[in-house]
């Protein structure tokens, strides 16, 4: 098989992610800190993060769908993976087959469950106010999940991120139906809600975002480091003449000659038009290159007039850092992340 190059890559940086771990870990007090490696391992790949975080002691793990986990077998030793959305019917066979739990999020799924699983364990969601997946209160203390043999019980905060009320709602609800419930462990807190404080750790800890170098409140500010350095290569050096303009609607005119690095990388690969005017860009051996013009599917374009001897087929680093580029986007930080297409060669180091 011939081996073509691709003209996109991450370099991901394994020591930042595992730091970022351990830094999650101690904030979660005596709670076990898993890790969700839900889409794709946030697109770093899935199978990488839990190699490299299983290598460091984490052993929760938890993905979307059982399409995820089937991609995950086999398991490392003594690791447990869970699936966030349930056991619909047609996933049954995967559920009897696969060494996983499903999170259960319905008294339909609860039932299933009981009827087809054959006493094995599974895990629940009750839902405390975010009103997405997961038992009612009512429902989950009214008898339906009698007979289960629940491993962890959970539930997930929709406002963590911020200074809510909802925070502390959530959390006395929580409380409550811990003393009512049976389970061997409790789960509360995603990476935002670790930084709210112990009281939120409870059993086990979910962080996501966090892992990956996203900011999820100010409390992980310099504590988190970036682990995704997303790059691509130069396809073509021009020069544009004053007055000249780059790209579709021409949105960018040159204000003196310039010379221009037009790049193999687009909206198609998650780097979308919002971007651009946003004051982002890549560089070049610590020299600048101000993202100009619109992005297009498969293109876009730097102004290089002031990044010395760069040439066709040098590698630009993008400026990626997910706080900063969220701000100036007005994308979220889960969404800069996981929009990073498949076309990006993904080289750990």
């Amino acid at each position: 098989m011939i081996h073509v190059p691709s003209p996109l890559r991450l370099r991901l940086d394994s020591n930042a992610l595992i730091a970022n771990w351990r830094w999650l870990a101690g904030q979660s007090g005596g709670a076990a800190c898993g890790a969700a490696i839900k889409a794709d391992g946030y697109s770093l790949g899935a199978r990488a993060v839990m190699q490299h975080l299983t290598a460091a002691g984490c052993r929760d793990f938890f993905v979307a769908t059982w399409a995820e986990a089937a991609a995950l077998m086999p398991l490392p030793e003594g690791v447990s993976l869970s699936v966030l959305h349930g056991v619909g019917a047609s996933d049954m066979v995967a559920a009897r087959t696969l060494p996983v739990r499903p999170v259960l999020n319905s008294v339909e799924q609860a039932a299933r469950w009981r009827e087809a699983g054959e006493g094995r364990p599974c895990d629940v969601m009750v839902d405390t106010g975010m009103n997405r997946l997961g038992l009612r209160i009512d429902e989950a203390l009214g008898g339906a999940l009698d007979g289960l043999a629940i491993e962890t019980l959970l539930s997930h905060l929709a406002s963590a991120d911020e200074d809510s009320d909802q925070n502390a709602r959530q959390l006395a609800a929580f409380q409550a139906i811990r003393e009512a419930v049976p389970a061997r462990r409790y789960s509360l807190a995603n990476s935002a809600g670790i930084c709210l404080g112990s009281d939120y750790a409870f059993d086990l800890t979910r962080p996501g975002i966090a892992l990956y170098g996203g900011t999820p409140r100010g409390e992980a500010q310099g504590h988190i480091r970036q682990v995704v350095y997303p790059e691509t290569r130069v396809l073509q050096l021009r020069t544009v003449r004053k007055g000249e303009a780059v790209g579709y609607g021409a949105t960018w005119t040159a204000p003196r000659d310039s010379r221009v690095a037009v790049a193999n990388m687009g909206y198609a690969d998650g780097y979308l038009r919002c971007h651009a005017g946003a004051g982002g860009g890549a560089s070049w051996q610590g020299n600048a290159l101000p993202l100009i013009g619109r992005v297009s599917m498969d293109l876009i374009a730097f102004d290089a007039s002031d990044a010395g001897a760069i040439g066709e087929g040098d590698w630009l680093a993008l400026d990626y850092d997910l706080p900063s580029a969220a701000a100036r986007s007005g994308l979220s930080q889960y969404e800069l992340l996981t929009g990073l297409g498949i076309r990006f060669a993904r080289l750990w180091s």
